[in-house]
């Protein structure tokens, strides 16, 4: 009965292959990192047997590269780089993990991960910094460009302010009140304006006119 019940599962490359990591970075300056484990789970109620591939095994030495992992437990297969080489940064080569049931011989299920050999684990972390600010400055850049040209979309299209309205309107007032020396006005005399008055007053007019017809 178990057997059938989980019979639909175990088709030829479809069963889920859990490994962690999913990329093994070596460091030829830091040889604490040349040798890295992968660990392959099992999360399933069978047993799996294992098997592991690599696109350039002569640059490589995997510990227990075949073996089989019980039903709900975990394995882990050391890695280790023996061919550390100017010549190889860079590159990037693939291991294959191929799981299937301990009484088959058809792979069920495959992962691959990627290794990748770095001169240095210092310059890498400044490569990945200098990236950062790259891209940190060119949101910025961005941004600062649409703040600025949003103020000066909406002020071409509001018209002129209320201040210059207003001043319009004082200045207009004031050429329209009498000037001093006139005797016949009904206008109280403190509300007289010298000449002088008057024509900065019309200055200013004409300078709140060429804003108003600007906008």
């Amino acid at each position: 009965m178990q057997q059938q019940k989980r019979q639909p599962e175990l088709v030829e490359g479809n069963l889920p292959v859990f490994v962690f990591p999913t990329e093994l970075i070596f460091y030829a300056d830091d040889q604490s990192t040349h040798k890295q484990v992968l660990t392959l789970y099992n999360p399933y109620e069978f047993a799996l047997k294992f098997k592991v591939l690599c696109t350039t095994p002569n640059k490589y030495v995997v510990v227990d590269a075949a073996g089989a992992v019980k039903p709900q437990c975990c394995v882990d297969i050391v890695i280790r780089h023996r061919d550390v080489r100017a010549c190889h940064y860079g590159l990037i080569d693939k291991f294959r993990l191929q799981v299937s049931e301990q009484s088959q011989r058809k792979a069920l299920g495959r992962k691959e991960v990627i290794a990748t050999l770095l001169p240095s684990a210092k310059e890498q972390q400044q490569k990945e910094e200098e990236e950062k600010r790259i891209k940190e400055h060119l949101a910025e850049s961005v941004f600062f460009e649409q703040t600025l040209c949003q103020p000066e979309n909406r002020s071409a299209s509001s018209g002129p302010s209320l201040l210059t309205v207003f001043l319009g309107i004082v200045c207009i007032g004031a050429l329209m009140l009498p000037t001093l020396g006139e005797v016949e006005s009904v206008v109280p005399l403190y509300l007289h304006l010298s000449v002088n008055q008057k024509l900065v007053a019309a200055y200013v007019l004409g300078l709140i006119t060429m804003v108003i017809l600007r906008t």
